[in-house]
């Protein structure tokens, strides 16, 4: 028998997502606007996958106070991204990058993927 559910939409206030690729991540920071908290500020970045950039892209995430990191990924390069952002006390999530490139009417370009991600 059905039940009904009274789910509840979760909505992460300060969010990132990351696009990775071998030689480097697009990332969408989006956090509420200072002066009016029902707007969203949003920066776009592209940094090389090298640590030194990985590690000073982990502080920025959490000089802001992101909550979580959504992350899709082609192959294996998410895990040294991952493993980092969640040693500097992140919340990464993998998402399946199948899932999220097969939508139609969606252009595909890496900074399009991770607004997409983050929104």
């Amino acid at each position: 028998m059905l039940v009904e559910s009274h789910d509840e939409e979760q909505l992460i206030a300060r969010v990132a997502a990351l696009d990775i690729g071998k030689a480097e991540v697009v990332c969408c920071i989006r956090v509420p606007a200072a002066h009016d908290r029902k707007r969203r500020m949003q920066e776009v970045s592209t940094h090389t996958t090298v640590t030194r950039a990985l590690t000073e892209l982990a502080n920025h995430l959490v000089d802001l106070g992101v909550e979580r990191v959504v992350m899709e990924a082609t192959s294996d390069y998410w895990k040294p991204v991952f493993y980092l952002l969640e040693a500097h006390g992140l919340d990464p999530w993998l998402v399946n990058a199948r899932d999220v490139k097969h939508l139609p009417g969606r252009p595909k370009t890496d900074v399009l993927d991770s607004v997409w991600l983050c929104k």
